[in-house]
């Protein structure tokens, strides 16, 4: 089990900021095309986190022409270039799921507001 730990360690990223659950992110993807890549920005709402270490995900839901799409990302995946948190969500709970039932603006999340430190 230590092989497997310290292998899985290696693989681990720490280059990438904290995603909470509401927050609304724009992650930096880079696609394969043929012998080009590039990079394509998914923006979208942080609806659910699982797993832990390597195998860590979170799923990022954002509404493209009046459909829903929703994103499972491994959060130590290589093919992220970036993460940037556009703003902070205030919720209080686990998984965000009953978003997918909500249109327009039922379906924004509150705005965490700034604390003073």
């Amino acid at each position: 089990m230590d092989i497997i730990r310290t292998l899985e360690q290696e693989q681990l990223r720490d280059d990438l900021p904290f995603v909470s659950i509401g927050d609304h992110v724009k992650v930096h993807l880079k696609v394969k095309e043929g012998a080009r890549e590039r990079i394509q920005i998914f923006e979208g709402t942080v609806i659910a986190k699982k797993g832990s270490g390597l195998k860590e995900t979170f799923t990022v839901r954002r509404i493209s022409y009046g459909v829903g799409v929703e994103r499972t990302i491994p959060v130590h995946s290589p093919i992220i270039s970036n993460i940037e948190v556009v703003r902070k969500g205030k919720i209080r709970r686990a998984k965000l799921y009953y978003l997918r039932g909500r249109v327009g603006k039922a379906a924004k999340v509150r705005e965490k507001l700034p604390t003073k430190k």
